[in-house]
């Protein structure tokens, strides 16, 4: 069996390619840094570093190769034969892969082979659709039609938190990626064009915008929240943050707010949900992600965006009817966030024409009660930050 892995960075070898390689496949990936490149067809393996309770556990990743990207022909030869395939190259570069993808539809459709699924695996919603779009400009109409027949794209949620591979570790072995324990892959059960196949520790789950939410409502949400409170208390790593007792408190609140309103919008198990609160805090502590506030809460111009994670959320509580003050809080200190210059954009405007005026035009939110409960937060944050989560901790 083989797996073409379009993209050899950190979620590519560090996630993917270890499930395809657990599961009995022979991994190709595709990727245009010649040295990966290179490295990867020389050794045939690579070392994976896992984190776990402060240690690091080497495994190894082998059965591998790679096919230089720029090389189409190449590239479509490989994925008219393979079994199952993969990307995870960054949104900004999938327009780069959709011609060589269409020549494999060509390649595989002359060899008269049949379906493929791609599970996409970009911080994107909708990435999958996206992704066929894109490939589908590069087609005539037959080429369509077998395309849309036997190719499936297969929306993934990306959980697994992948830190920077220390120096020391990186100039013994080159190509080792470092990762978390954590290692579920949700997938769109519903997307699957061929006999959807059995790989560890991948979940299809249908309907899958569940998955989709809980990953941008409650992991990306509360990681922005310790991310925005802990740099208020001067914090440099996530983990810092989220063992402040207070941030700790209000970010458990937060999830589960979160928690019950994914539960009641979907018809979901608010049990499972609130086990995945803990289980997301609980891989907060990990200091060997070496995680940093400033890069997990950069860009507040989009992470502060009307379906993004804390607008999004606080939104979603909001029309079932549910609390959201938690959230609030939040959203409050990601408007004094400013460590970057998207960040300063936006607390700038912020500081000088007010919270309210800031969540109209950044987060498309002019909801009374929502406001109002945002500029309560945010002046207390200025004041001192203790204070403020304790007003929040201790509300009726």
């Amino acid at each position: 069996m083989k797996a073409v892995m379009y993209g050899a960075g950190n979620i590519g070898r560090g996630f993917i390619a270890q499930l395809f390689n657990l599961s009995g496949y022979e991994t190709v990936f595709v990727d245009v840094n010649k040295d990966v490149v290179r490295m990867l067809n020389e050794d045939g393996k690579y070392p994976l570093f896992i984190t776990d309770k402060g240690d690091y556990i080497k495994t190894e990743v082998d059965r591998v190769r790679c096919a230089d990207g720029t090389d189409i022909a190449l590239v479509a030869e490989e994925i008219s034969t393979a079994d199952i395939m993969a990307t995870a190259v960054g949104v900004n570069v999938l327009k780069f892969i959709a011609k060589p993808i269409a020549e494999g539809v060509r390649a595989r459709m002359k060899k008269g082979n049949g379906p493929l699924d791609i599970i996409v695996c970009e911080n994107k919603i909708d990435a999958n659709v996206y992704l066929h779009d894109l490939i589908a400009e590069n087609l005539n109409d037959e080429e369509k039609a077998y395309f849309d027949a036997n190719f499936g794209f297969v929306e993934a949620s990306i959980g697994r938190m992948v830190p920077k591979t220390p120096e020391n570790i990186s100039a013994e072995y080159p190509l080792a990626v470092c990762v978390e324990k954590f290692c579920t892959l949700p997938v769109d059960r519903d997307a699957f064009k061929g006999e959807i196949p059995e790989i560890k520790n991948m979940l299809p789950y249908a309907p899958f915008e569940l998955f989709i939410q809980r990953k941008l409502y409650m992991h990306n949400m509360s990681h922005a929240l310790c991310a925005y409170l802990g740099n208020l208390k001067g914090a440099e790593y996530i983990w810092q943050a989220a063992q402040d007792m207070r941030i700790r408190f209000v970010a458990l609140g937060a999830l589960t707010q979160s928690a019950q309103s994914l539960a009641k919008h979907h018809g979901a198990n608010v049990a499972d949900l609130n086990e995945h609160s803990f289980d997301l805090l609980s891989r907060y502590d990990n200091k060997l992600l070496g995680d940093t506030v400033a890069r997990v809460g950069n860009d507040t111009k989009r992470k502060l965006s009307s379906v993004d994670r804390l607008p999004g959320a606080i939104k979603l509580a909001k029309s079932q009817g549910l609390p959201y003050d938690y959230m609030v809080m939040g959203m409050a200190a990601g408007l004094l966030f400013d460590l970057d210059d998207s960040s300063k954009e936006v607390s700038a405007f912020a500081a000088e024409k007010g919270v309210a005026e800031a969540l109209k035009v950044y987060s498309e939110i002019e909801d009374s009660e929502i406001v109002s409960l945002c500029e309560s937060f945010y002046n207390a944050l200025k004041v001192d930050v203790d204070s403020a989560l304790d007003m929040l901790i201790h509300r009726d």
